[in-house]
């Protein structure tokens, strides 16, 4: 997997995977233009869309509807170290579920790669690279 993020000035980035395109944004009381998601936002939204993937796939493996099923994920900002927390995610059904259906969603959307990432954290590695200037030859 990978993705790759160019600034483009000020404090907007486009985002590219594979021929996909996505626009990073600030709101314009944090000096952006507010033409795209926040990292926060997006990873909310990475969280979501997964659950969501999930969830539908449960409905869809039992013949249960998945037209109008709705994910909303909530975070809290905190700090010292800076960061998102207390994660709540809501799934709203288009058709009332069992019981039997309601734990089964529950349970497939744990298998979500993003839930279990954050539930585990990964490992990171931050590396600083520089461009080389080239030197002209024959001066």
């Amino acid at each position: 997997m990978e993705v790759t993020v160019d600034h483009l000035g000020a404090v907007q980035f486009e985002i590219h995977a594979r021929q996909h395109t996505i626009s990073c944004d600030q709101p314009l009381e944090n000096g952006g233009y507010d033409e795209g998601m926040t990292p926060p936002e997006l990873l909310l939204a990475s969280l979501g869309s997964c659950a969501g993937f999930y969830a539908a796939q449960y409905l869809r493996k039992y013949k249960l509807a998945t037209e109008g099923t709705r994910v909303r994920v909530t975070a809290e900002k905190l700090q010292d170290p800076a960061r998102v927390d207390n994660f709540r995610i809501e799934i709203d059904t288009p058709l009332e579920l069992t019981d039997q259906h309601r734990a089964g969603v529950e349970r497939a959307v744990h298998h979500c790669l993003i839930h279990n990432t954050l539930l585990h954290p990964p490992q990171m590695t931050i590396e600083v690279k520089q461009a080389v200037a080239t030197a002209s030859i024959g001066g």
